[in-house]
């Protein structure tokens, strides 16, 4: 008889396998063998996790699976526990088991608790089964098949409802155990993030424990919904308890619920909240934690640049931000600011004129002093006319600050000094004779001392127009990563930016493999100077680069490549492309090595996605690219920029691409992201449907009922209008199908249709080329669970893409 419990080096791991192997698989079917199977599951689980390469994954897994019908609690318990580790690095082999978890599972939450009675614990049945069937189910994507699929969202909806239910006892012990399958539950539908109304559902339980007395339970009602906030489903239903997360973060004694809560409102914010939630952070900063104050200050700075409609807004909440934090602001901060003045002419004077007043306060943080010394040297002029603000004024009010600045800050007012000479040659005598002073020329550090002379050189011999040449304005700025996001991403790791692990781990089995080497393609545009900033929009990249020259490593690899294993080569994976027309963040694509999210904005003709590839191994990527194809005419009517990726990604590591996208014309297919790396001995290739469609490009438009059936019959021609006639694909769910149709780009017009029944929809399609009107009519008849889609523009390949790509989500 083994002993389960004894360390490894007692009883060597390769004897120990198949003996371990045989209990846990005994064909004996009596009592007695239960306790035996139990512990011989646990034991190959703790030999999984010391030496994972002894257990074969060969004709015994299905036996393993099928413990899942065992009728002893315990057996499944443990064999439940085997399967998770197994399957998160072989979910192949253990796909079989998501119809067997769900089967159980129902079994266990339609039950009486009397029917479990040993494994009842405080009238909760089997609460830990429970736990780790969900857990199980989340190395999966949602079941294909319907039956399955329905019975799940089935076990769900019981737990949801159960959690409604009054407590049949006041110890915590009951509601540990109840919360903690309610809880997988909801992470089960965040995962599968397929159900909108499991999603709203779930949220509004979440909503509920916000103001728990349990601390516990508030920080991880805040953690959940913060995951929540990303789905494009119950992002609104997230929004409704914006008033309570403002609450906890003024009141929360606790601060690591403090610092949830601020995720949360960075996490919900958008455009029609930014405001309020930008103001609520800034007045939360003046108490915060330390530990916590230069987190808030980059999400604030990246929420007012993100959601900045009117830049005098931008603006004022930058420097205000600086008022408050001034010493954790960061490099990256201040000079974001600066980049964004230069490079928006209508927003220079307020800014010029903002920071002046700022500078009047007796007391400056130094940050504020090297943003007032930079946009008063570059823009001081603008506001040199008002007599409150002349040239010497500017000047004195700078130069009072300097002696109170570091080494750094006084380099710079230098440089705003000499900018002042070609700005106000009035000014010149006075900025001489503080560069003469003996305190500059004599300064005993090098780089001060350096300046001041050769300024004070230039501003003597050099005339007018060399001056003017040389102290010319700065040019705009080329656009590019954002410095902010990173440094963000870097302090916070996986949950402060846009990234794999926020959006939402949908599992997938699929392993993809490649054949051979990326062939040369010169559809692939890569654009000089690439951009992350959320403002980055107003830059249109046209040059095209050709592709980089390969370097020594894949060269190696090319010749080499007939001698290598060599993976089986694949198709374009569309598989997630239809859940992308109405929505912009998720995961596109997950195996077993490779995951890849998005992360999408566009306004008018322009886009900007965000693609994360997350190496889920712990072994490097090497020679890793990722490229976008357009095929044939597709060339012509995109173009996609982007830089090369990093060739090598470390195990356990994330690596971010920015895709700049400009709708040149209408267009049918999507380009084609071409991903490369090698992984071990073989060359993976994986091909994704990028999803880029034309609805993506659409602005929506309000409209009256007059002024809807109006230009509706001016768009009557029969070329204009594309109507289509079919069955209903999933439930027709009125709020699900208005979420699809704001999801899908239009503006959703209540009120217009004499039928309240029907969903009318009005927007533009913008295009470098063209703007293109679209109107939409969707009828539903719940009774033959049927819809008529009607589709009018004024172009014909318009009205039939956009009627194909919306007919598909319903």
């Amino acid at each position: 008889m083994i002993d389960f419990t004894a360390p490894p080096q007692m009883w060597p791991p390769q004897r120990s396998t198949p003996t371990l192997q045989s209990h846990l698989l005994h064909p004996n079917h009596l009592d007695t063998m239960d306790s035996v199977k139990q512990s011989a599951a646990l034991c190959l689980l703790r030999l999984n996790r010391t030496s994972p390469d002894l257990i074969p994954m060969g004709e015994w897994t299905s036996r393993v699976v099928h413990l899942l019908n065992d009728q002893h609690l315990g057996v499944v318990t443990a064999a439940t526990s085997l399967i998770i580790t197994l399957a998160q690095k072989n979910p192949d082999d253990f796909k079989t088991s998501v119809s067997l978890a769900v089967a159980r599972l129902s079994r266990i939450v339609t039950s009486p608790s009397t029917d479990l009675q040993d494994y009842t614990y405080y009238f909760v049945a089997a609460p830990w089964l429970s736990v780790k069937l969900l857990r199980l189910l989340q190395c999966y994507p949602p079941p294909e098949d319907a039956a399955i699929r329905g019975r799940l969202t089935e076990c769900l909806e019981t737990i949801l409802n159960k959690a409604q239910e009054p407590p049949k006892s006041k110890k915590v012990q009951h509601s540990n155990a109840k919360n903690a399958v309610l809880f997988e539950a909801i992470s089960l539908i965040i995962h599968h993030d397929s159900e909108p109304t499991l999603l709203v559902r779930a949220c509004n339980q979440l909503g509920q424990f916000l103001q728990h007395r349990e601390t516990n339970l508030r920080y991880l009602a805040l953690e959940s919904m913060c995951t929540l906030a990303s789905s494009e489903f119950s992002h609104e239903a997230v929004k409704t308890h914006i008033e309570t997360v403002i609450n906890a973060l003024k009141t929360e004694r606790d601060v690591s619920v403090r610092q949830r809560a601020v995720d949360l409102l960075y996490a919900m914010c958008d455009r029609s909240n930014a405001k309020q939630i930008v103001a609520e952070m800034l007045s939360y900063l003046e108490t915060a934690d330390y530990s916590i104050r230069e987190e808030i200050v980059l999400k604030v700075a990246i929420l007012a640049e993100k959601y900045a409609v009117d830049y005098t807004w931008y603006v004022d909440t930058t420097l205000n931000l600086i008022r408050i934090a001034g010493d954790h602001v960061s490099e990256e901060v201040w000079y974001r600011v600066i980049q964004i003045v230069i490079n928006r002419e209508d927003v220079q004077g307020y800014a010029a004129k903002t920071v002046f007043e700022a500078l009047q306060a007796p007391a400056c943080h130094e940050n504020l002093v090297k943003v007032g010394g930079y946009i008063l040297g570059e823009f001081g002029n603008l506001i040199a006319g008002d007599p409150r603000s002349s040239p010497l004024i500017q000047f004195n009010l700078l130069h009072s600050k300097f002696h109170l600045c570091s080494v750094p800050t006084r380099a710079l007012l230098l440089s705003a000094y000499v900018k002042f000479i070609n700005l106000f040659p009035e000014a010149k005598g006075t900025i001489q004779e503080v560069l003469r002073a003996d305190s500059q020329l004599r300064n005993a550090d090098v780089e001060l001392q350096q300046r001041a002379v050769e300024y004070l050189r230039l501003s003597s011999i050099a005339s007018t127009d060399i001056l003017a040449t040389v102290l010319e304005e700065m040019p705009p700025f080329p656009e590019r990563e954002s410095s902010i996001l990173a440094k963000l991403k870097k302090k916070k790791g996986s949950g402060a930016v846009p990234d794999i692990d926020d959006i939402r781990k949908e599992r997938s089995a699929n392993v993809n493999g490649s054949s051979g080497h990326p062939a040369a393609n010169t559809n692939v545009k890569v654009a000089t100077s690439p951009s992350s900033d959320l403002l980055g929009h107003t830059t249109a990249l046209n040059s095209v680069s050709p592709p980089a020259a390969p370097n020594a490593a894949s060269l190696l690899v090319d010749v080499l490549s007939d001698s290598l294993p060599v993976a089986p080569s694949t198709s374009i994976i569309e598989e997630n492309f239809s859940r992308f027309v109405c929505k912009n963040n998720g995961v596109l694509y997950e195996n077993q090595l490779l995951q890849i999210g998005l992360k999408s904005e566009f306004r008018q003709n322009l886009g900007r996605m965000y693609v994360f590839y997350g190496n889920k191994t712990t072994t490097q990527f090497m020679n890793f690219s990722a490229s976008v194809v357009c095929q044939d005419s597709l060339n012509t009517q995109l173009n996609i920029h982007t830089k090369p990726p990093e060739p090598v990604v470390d195990g356990g590591a994330q690596l971010q691409q920015v895709f700049n996208i400009e709708c040149l014309s209408d267009f049918v297919e999507a380009p084609v992201l071409s991903v490369h790396f090698r992984y071990g001995g073989s060359m993976q290739n994986i091909s994704i449907r990028l999803p880029v469609t034309l609805n993506k490009f659409f602005q929506p438009t309000e409209m009256t009922s007059q002024e809807f059936f109006q230009r509706w019959k001016q768009l009557g021609a029969p070329q204009q209008e594309v109507q289509k006639i079919f069955k209903a694909k999933h439930s027709m769910d009125t709020e699900i199908t208005k979420a699809k149709i704001i999801g899908f780009g239009t503006a959703l017009l209540d009120g217009v249709d004499p039928n309240p029944s029907n969903f009318v929809g009005a927007g533009v399609i913008h295009t470098k080329t063209i703007q293109v009107g679209c109107l939409l009519r969707l009828e539903p008849n719940t009774q033959a669970q049927m819809y008529r889609l009607t589709v009018r523009t004024s172009r014909d390949t318009v009205s039939q893409r956009v009627c194909d790509l919306l007919s598909e989500q319903f």
